[in-house]
């Protein structure tokens, strides 16, 4: 698994460093963000992208807007991405490549371990729908037994790859928001679309339809779990 203990966080400094402060990263901001960390995007592709993207908004003779969202910096992001896969492939006839860092690091099972036990707390404590014969608090507390179980055997087995742990719970996290979008009133769940597509509407232009499909679909996820005071499982969360 590659090192993006602190993905999120750089990503949130820099964008705010750049931008001057003010307010803090938005739900379509973090939206945006584990879209690139879905896509593999490396961490210094993105952070290389926002510079770019300030530095042209710094030649600019008319400031007019403030920016506002990451998502104005999507299209340079990408584009330092497709630069570095270049780069990459064209340096792979030489021995001078970086050191990776450890596969592991930031993710001993010392860590693991008490986070996958806090989020069976959080999951087991939820108050959650029920709607539609879905039993929404059933599959919370199977997640959180599963949860339990995955902590007991990463002590019992240090070793064991994370690669699979964190496959685990991508599919735990997978039926936890498919309980939500089943057991949520159709018209909360309009809503929470509505507020996504008059958030992305300023950006359309920049992204694909499919980066908009999928952050469409990072948004709504997360406004449910805040919505149900709800974890994100996923390792990169810790």
């Amino acid at each position: 698994m590659e090192n993006y203990f602190n993905y999120f966080t750089e990503i949130e400094d820099r964008f705010l460093r750049r931008r001057g402060g003010g307010l803090l990263l938005s739900t379509l901001d973090w939206a945006l963000i584990e879209t690139w960390k879905d896509a593999g995007i490396p961490l210094e592709a993105v952070l290389r992208g926002i510079d770019e993207a300030f530095d042209r908004y710094d030649q600019r003779p008319s400031k007019t807007k403030k920016v506002n969202s990451l998502a104005y910096c999507s299209q340079l992001v990408l584009a330092a991405a497709e630069d570095m896969k270049e780069a990459a492939v064209g340096a792979s006839g030489t021995d001078t490549a970086p050191p990776k860092p450890s596969a592991t690091q930031g993710f001993e099972p010392a860590v693991v371990v008490p986070f996958l036990r806090r989020n069976a707390d959080l999951l087991e404590a939820a108050k959650l729908p029920e709607a539609g014969g879905v039993s929404a608090r059933s599959v919370a507390l199977d997640a959180a037994k599963t949860l339990r179980q995955l902590a007991e055997q990463l002590e019992a087995k240090p070793s064991a790859r994370l690669e699979d742990l964190e496959r685990r719970l991508t599919v735990l996290e997978e039926k936890l928001f498919a309980m939500l979008l089943a057991s949520t009133p159709d018209e909360e769940i309009v809503t929470v679309r509505t507020e996504a597509d008059r958030d992305l509407a300023p950006y359309r232009r920049k992204m694909s339809a499919a980066q908009i499909d999928q952050l469409q679909k990072q948004y709504v996820h997360k406004r449910l779990l805040e919505k149900y005071h709800l974890p994100r499982l996923s390792l990169f969360y810790m």
